[in-house]
């Protein structure tokens, strides 16, 4: 009679320990968030321009400098986010500047897009988009 191998006995799987039950509403306080650190001369332009905009009677007339504000905002984020990771990771001269050209159209295209938009809120949207961003900065 040929020769029969016996089967082994696996290993029952480790048991994972029971997930926590999560409140139906959590504060705001204990949501997950993820927050970059921008320059202290973009934050002091920050404040000072949602200062200006909050105390105008007409925030309208601000509209291309709050453009230009969220565009370099969404620049700086992006570069934390992604390009001083990537030069950390040390992938390589190439691979670095291929991901700088690929950043730079998307922040042209992003820019564009950006400023379009604001350029056609009024007063309170206007407010509502400064309101965020301060909640951002804190």
């Amino acid at each position: 009679m040929p020769f029969m191998a016996t089967p082994t006995k696996r290993a029952a799987p480790a048991k994972s320990p029971p997930l926590a039950k999560t409140p139906a509403k959590r504060s705001a306080a204990s949501k997950p968030f993820i927050r970059f650190y921008h320059s202290e001369g973009l934050r002091k332009k920050t404040l000072a321009l949602l200062d200006t905009i909050e105390q105008s009677e007409d925030a309208t007339t601000h509209r291309d400098a709050l453009s230009d504000l969220v565009v370099e905002l969404t620049n700086s984020g992006m570069d934390y986010f992604f390009m001083k990771p990537l030069k950390l990771a040390k992938p390589g001269f190439l691979v670095e500047q291929s991901a700088n050209l690929g950043l730079a159209g998307v922040q042209q295209v992003m820019g564009s897009v950006v400023r379009k938009i604001i350029a056609r809120m009024n007063s309170p949207q206007l407010l509502s988009v400064c309101g965020s961003i301060r909640q951002l900065m804190l």
